[in-house]
């Protein structure tokens, strides 16, 4: 794929530096390769450096997205001008909108039977001509190899244009890695929780927190038992880690404008 965004170096984990009519574009336009998206935020950047599989995998990936502003922060602090915060809700609902006119069909992998029709029934209701392909809630266990042909031949033979992706991270990108090559010729994009901010099932950060980088606070807020802990570590961590970073990328520039 030849038009892809280019990656950006952060703590490791190369984030594109895409706008959101950018990402719609693409994800809409599948090449015949098919095309992987993730969604990245903190989380995700702190975890694929304890996980050589999936930092492989984000490697891997076509396009991964801002999805958190401190990960736009980053890039601005490395000199990139990252466009815009591109997360998976503003990603789904661009991409829905604009595939409205070009008759894009969409497939939901993930979440429980209930949320998906609650989703289902409230995109019909927003979006009356949506094109519906399938969706398919697999079990929260492993899934052995027939199952997964099954889950694959049932989503090739339905056509869509995208298949949205909503196991969590880093399920949902282990999942898209070890099936792209059963599903070429279209796009799989990993949104996490997305199916049940759609479907209303769990509530969205406001957009100020959202645009202030605080979005975590108000996931911890709603679920601290789980979350504590993650937030706790991984906040501080990326931002010590990111100053080394950023401190070392500007004395390599003064360097090399003294030569």
């Amino acid at each position: 794929m030849t038009d892809r965004p280019a990656k950006v170096d952060i703590l490791g984990t190369g984030v594109s530096a895409v706008a959101l009519a950018e990402a719609t574009r693409l994800i809409l336009n599948p090449p015949q390769q098919g095309l992987v998206v993730a969604v990245a935020n903190v989380h995700m950047a702190m975890s694929a450096r304890r996980s050589d599989e999936l930092a492989q995998i984000l490697r891997r990936a076509d396009v991964v997205t801002p999805d958190g502003m401190p990960l736009v922060w980053a890039h601005r602090a490395l000199g990139v001008e990252a466009p815009e915060r591109v997360d998976g809700l503003r990603l789904f609902r661009s991409t829905v909108e604009a595939g409205l006119s070009t008759g894009a069909r969409h497939y939901f992998y993930g979440s429980s039977p209930e949320t998906l029709a609650l989703m289902e029934t409230r995109l019909r209701q927003t979006y009356p001509d949506i094109q519906i392909a399938g969706v398919i809630s697999p079990p929260f266990r492993e899934l052995g190899a027939e199952e997964q042909a099954a889950h694959t031949t049932a989503i090739q033979a339905s056509r869509p244009t995208v298949v949205w992706v909503g196991l969590g991270m880093p399920k949902q990108e282990l999942w898209m890695d070890r099936v792209r090559a059963a599903l070429p010729g279209m796009s799989l994009v990993g949104v996490g929780a997305v199916f049940d901010w759609i479907a209303g099932t769990v509530g969205k950060a406001p957009a100020w927190m959202q645009n202030a980088g605080l979005e975590w606070l108000y996931r911890l807020a709603q679920d601290p038992r789980r979350l504590w802990r993650r937030y706790a570590w991984n906040n501080p961590a990326f931002l010590v880690l990111l100053s080394g970073q950023v401190l070392r990328h500007r004395l390599a520039k003064q360097s090399a404008a003294r030569r």
